[in-house]
């Protein structure tokens, strides 16, 4: 029969409240006006559940109102209300009902008036009021029944907030208990790492099973509570599973997530163009250690312990840490016409730098890319002169000064490996690689095709060059393969002697005509041929045109 006396006396004192208000003549006092706006407040009220975690959308500006009453009854009944922002700061007050208003005597009507409005302005009074983002907790203590009202109020925009309320603080706590110093411990900082500790829940040791600490690792700020958490991942783009907390289920992932399972800890990783925000379940461990985070980065670190039964959750005092500074890299001195071939690990995204020292005004900087992508960077003394993509061959000609310092930086722009090959020269050196002509495709003439020969043709300079013809027979599922992972830097040493198909030496001064054609003769009817033509300089350094993929006719 608990709360049965309210529900018996509540249209009683509706219809009583209703009367009153239509006999106090409007307006006359502030407190009257006010008991008019209190007594409306309860017909668009609604009740607030009882020992339930209960979720209330806001919109802005617009006052939202709970009400609660205390069993009749009871002595010194205690009571608890704890709100939970899940976005933007909110306001919220309490306020208690401790008297109902009675009806007055027959009288003097002036003499009536007065007693009504001193009556109604002693029956409310404002117990708490709070205005912010932080989850706070009212508790209370009545010595007898009273009608206590919630009032909440978003001045921003839109959210939602949960609200707890319990009469009952003997069986339990719906939220986890945090410890008496909530505080999050930095203990190691690395270049790529961050380890944390955090002193044990009272929960966590009393509940093993039921009870987990959740880490959230992010570049922006720290969040007061899992809730706000969630809000600020969603709002970004990324969309979070709805039972985050309490399980973790791979199928509740969406595509922008990536979940990793591994020694018994379950991460999940959001990705969106804002950032990357990391959550990281590891049981009852109150030791951590991140892992793969960027140098010299700022990182805000956040604990929650959450109760697997009710996925309520409380947070420990966020932390930040910034990771050290990536130590300078190792810089390979380059020399005079000397070549360096660089491989670059896509995986970890380091620079690669050479530093050259001129010893004459004019410097030739060469780049043949030999597989994958890269991104070069040249500085002189300290003053960037150039930065771009590498594609193919590239020369860079730079003027300066004597003793002029070069660096060059080189970082692959994929996951995979990348490698080049670099020289740095005096202008007037020798040239490492011959002369290019405008193009290095090779072109076939499906009209020549035949069941048995292939004509392909290509162009060449003004310059008389040597070059090597090979071919290579492949399947259908070979192709992506064999252009994608074709090293552009090897030259014929790296082919079987069998896939050599002829070498010719040509020139033409007029670039219009120097092109040269060859009919690749002894095929086989209806298969794909790879075909690779090797252009040789002076140095013997050769460079390899686009590989050309050419099936015979099937039926002559």
């Amino acid at each position: 029969l608990k709360m049965s006396w309210f529900w018996l006396y509540l249209p009683l004192y509706l219809l009583t409240a209703t009367c009153l208000c239509h006999s106090i003549k409007a307006p006359t006092t502030s407190s009257q006006q006010s008991f008019k706006t209190d007594l409306f407040n309860f017909y668009h009220s609604l009740i607030l559940a009882d020992g339930k975690e209960t979720t209330i959308h806001l919109l802005k500006d617009i006052p939202k109102r709970y009400y609660f009453v205390l069993e009749e009854g009871r002595f010194l009944a205690p009571f608890s209300v704890t709100v939970t922002p899940c976005d933007v700061p909110i306001e919220w007050s309490i306020l208690v009902y401790r008297s109902l208003p009675t009806k007055a005597a027959p009288g003097d009507h002036d003499t009536q008036e007065a007693s009504k409005s001193q009556r109604a302005s002693s029956m409310v009074s404002t117990i708490f009021n709070y205005k912010g983002n932080s989850v706070e907790t009212y508790m209370g203590m009545s010595s007898h029944s009273a009608l206590y009202l919630l009032e909440f109020l978003s001045t921003e925009r839109d959210t939602h907030i949960t609200v707890y309320l319990t009469t009952d603080t003997t069986s339990g706590h719906l939220y986890p208990e945090l410890p008496a110093d909530p505080r999050i411990d930095v203990i190691g900082i690395g270049h790529t790492t961050v380890t944390l500790a955090w002193k044990h829940s009272p929960s966590a040791l009393q509940h093993r099973e039921s009870i987990q600490y959740c880490l959230l690792v992010n570049e922006k700020h720290n969040y007061k509570s899992l809730c706000a958490a969630e809000t600020a991942i969603r709002s970004s783009g990324m969309k979070l599973p709805p039972t985050l907390a309490l399980s973790l289920s791979p199928y509740l992932l969406e595509p922008q997530q990536v979940m990793i399972l591994s020694n018994s800890e379950l991460s999940i990783i959001n990705k969106a163009s804002s950032g990357e925000v990391r959550q990281v379940c590891m049981g009852t461990r109150n030791t951590y250690t991140v892992p793969n985070l960027s140098p010299s980065t700022q990182y805000y670190f956040d604990v929650f312990i959450v109760n697997l039964l009710t996925n309520a959750s409380a947070a420990y005092t966020g932390t930040f840490a910034r990771t050290l500074e990536e130590p300078e890299p190792k810089v390979t001195e380059l020399k005079d016409g000397k070549v360096v071939h660089v491989v670059l690990d896509g995986k970890k995204q380091k620079f690669y730098s050479l530093q050259y020292q001129a010893r004459h005004k004019k410097i030739h900087f060469t780049f043949q890319l030999c597989r994958g992508q890269i991104r070069v960077h040249i500085t002189r003394n300290g003053k960037t002169v150039a930065s771009e993509n590498l594609s193919g061959l590239r020369y860079f000609s730079l003027k300066g000064k004597l003793l002029d310092t070069y660096l060059v930086q080189l970082r692959s722009t994929e996951e995979s490996n990348s490698s080049v090959k670099v020289q740095a020269s005096p202008h007037f050196h020798k040239p490492l690689f011959p002369l290019l002509p405008e193009s290095l495709k090779i072109k076939s003439f499906s009209k020549l095709r035949t069941c048995r020969s292939v004509t392909i043709a290509w162009l060449g300079t003004q310059e008389e060059s040597k070059y090597c013809v090979y071919r290579k027979r492949i399947e259908e599922d070979q192709i992506w393969r064999e252009l994608q992972s074709a090293d552009r830097c090897s030259g014929p040493e790296s082919r079987h002697k069998s896939e050599k198909v002829l070498c010719k030496y040509f020139y033409d001064l007029n670039l219009q005509r120097a092109v040269t054609t060859e009919t690749i003769k002894g095929l086989e009817a209806g298969t794909l041929y790879l075909f690779d033509v090797y252009l040789f300089g002076p140095s013997g350094i050769p460079v390899r045109y686009h590989s050309k993929v050419v099936k015979t006719r099937k039926k002559c």
